[in-house]
């Protein structure tokens, strides 16, 4: 009865403030439980995959099959390791080194195409949590979730769920549903480079067949295959043995052999929101990059 007197002779502000903090608490209580679930339990779906569920063009069928880590090529997850986040066995979630070259090259080339320098935890993040759209909100949310994610679940989980969720092309989602569909295969079967061609479609899905690769994807299959090579076969197994003095070493030598590269030679990661995907204008620009690459750009997947 005091309670309930005392809370009536409280200012109006005061019943505000304390109406905001009980929902902000139990906002955070919420998505600190969505993300531990998520550590164990894998997710039915995003919001992304729910709207193209519903929209995809007559002809085309909507494609997802979830499979564990365990039966996804080695060459799968090095090859988005190569093409997205060459640093993501390092990194807490985010790549500082990348922003600040991505931020440098964007304020150089303000007129250009930006370049994205977000990781496979923030891409996990924003997929799996958060909603199809670009807005500071959302931008501040992925920072969150990113933390989240990057706290409570091992990096192996982030790979794992990255590549079940991703985008791999129109009404398609996921490293399996994309060897299904390309190469009439399992994710576990994937090649080399099998998987560097479906790596190299991920900025642009819905715009690049990996099935049938123009000449602009077989130049970025061979860039990222490139990578694969310089980054080691060893890279996920090395982090799990190696004392932490091995992994600094190995890490600075592994930047050095990349910087060696012409720029030109590197798969440049974009930041890969799905209305980036949609706009006319970027699908124009890569036509018109595949029409400037000469027609004999060499085969990778051939043998010598």
């Amino acid at each position: 009865m005091n309670g309930l007197k005392r809370d009536r002779q409280r200012p109006r502000w005061k019943k505000i403030l304390i109406a905001l903090f009980r929902i902000s608490l139990g906002l955070f209580l919420f998505s600190l439980l969505w993300v531990l679930a998520y550590r164990w339990i894998d997710p039915p779906t995003t919001f992304l995959q729910l709207r193209e569920k519903w929209s995809c063009p007559d002809g085309c069928s909507f494609h997802q099959e979830w499979v564990d880590r365990d039966h996804i090529s080695e060459s799968m997850k090095l090859a988005v390791v190569a093409s997205e986040d060459n640093n993501f066995m390092h990194h807490s979630g985010f790549d500082w080194g990348a922003i600040e070259k991505a931020r440098a090259y964007n304020a150089a080339h303000p007129k250009g195409k930006l370049r994205g320098a977000s990781t496979i935890s923030q891409q996990t993040a924003k997929n799996v949590f958060l909603w199809p759209a670009r807005s500071w909100l959302r931008k501040g949310l992925e920072v969150y979730f990113t933390f989240l994610i990057e706290l409570f679940w091992p990096k192996e989980r982030i790979m794992e769920v990255y590549l079940n969720v991703i985008e791999t092309g129109l009404c398609k989602f996921g490293v399996e549903a994309a060897s299904r569909d390309y190469f009439g295969i399992s994710a576990s079967a994937l090649t080399r480079d099998q998987a560097a061609l479906i790596a190299g479609c991920l900025p642009k899905p819905r715009t690049m067949n990996p099935g049938k690769p123009s000449s602009y994807l077989r130049k970025r299959q061979g860039q990222i295959a490139r990578l694969m090579r310089l980054i080691g076969d060893d890279y996920f197994k090395s982090y799990q043995v190696d004392s932490q003095e091995e992994k600094t070493k190995k890490e600075k030598r592994r930047e050095q052999e990349i910087l060696k590269l012409n720029p030109d030679d590197l798969p440049q990661p974009q930041d890969t929101d799905e209305e980036e995907n949609s706009v006319p204008s970027e699908v124009e620009e890569n036509q018109q990059q595949e029409n400037s690459q000469p027609d004999n750009v060499p085969d990778s997947t051939s043998k010598p």
